[in-house]
């Protein structure tokens, strides 16, 4: 279980959130075209912090930088339906899969195998309800029908796991490279605030 002092957690907290308003308003940042971390973000905020006021703060700074964006970025306000509200269950899955996982992290093969498992199946199941939810729910389909969904499905799926597994695996290259910098033990399969394996 990973075990972060109060300072570690809130500079992640504050890292996240920096990550989140240069990657979610393309319309103002510089490198526009960083994909949406959203979905890792939600994750990791489960894997490193453990004040849960943090989720309903982010995600009320999500919908913040959504109402900007269209507002004053011009972006298009297509997908802001009744199913935007599915963002919300979305993200607290996404949240306690993070959780979840920092209840058994580990440095190993295994470890890692978890972290992929744990991360694909909160995924599948946030697409789920986003892309499903959005389709069935957002009232911009005529008729909605699972055949018709799936091809959606298979369509931007491959992609926002493909985002997912960008910045999950960049957070983790920089875990493992700050726990070596600051392993207390010298024992490398440590990482900070885990115990060792035996």
């Amino acid at each position: 279980m990973l075990n972060l002092a109060a300072r570690q957690q809130i500079a992640i907290s504050l890292v996240l959130v920096l990550l989140m308003l240069f990657t979610r308003s393309h319309h103002w940042a510089s490198i526009h075209s960083l994909p949406d971390a959203s979905w890792a973000i939600f994750f990791l905020l489960g894997v490193y912090v453990r004040a849960l006021w943090v989720v309903p703060a982010l995600i009320a700074a999500s919908v913040a930088i959504d109402y900007v964006a269209i507002t004053w970025g011009g972006v298009s306000d297509f997908c802001v339906s009744p199913a935007y509200w599915l963002l919300i269950p979305a993200y607290l899955v996404l949240f306690a899969g993070g959780r979840f996982y920092a209840r058994g992290h580990r440095l190993s093969l295994l470890g890692l195998a978890r972290l992929v498992g744990v991360a694909l199946a909160v995924v599948v199941v946030a697409e789920l309800l986003t892309s499903g939810g959005f389709y069935f729910f957002s009232g911009r389909f005529a008729e909605p029908t699972l055949a018709g969904f799936v091809p959606r499905f298979e369509q931007y799926f491959p992609r926002m796991l493909g985002t997912f597994a960008l910045y999950l695996g960049l957070a983790a290259i920089v875990h493992v490279a700050l726990a070596a910098a600051f392993r207390r033990d010298g024992d490398p399969r440590t990482l900070m605030g885990t115990h060792r394996e035996r």
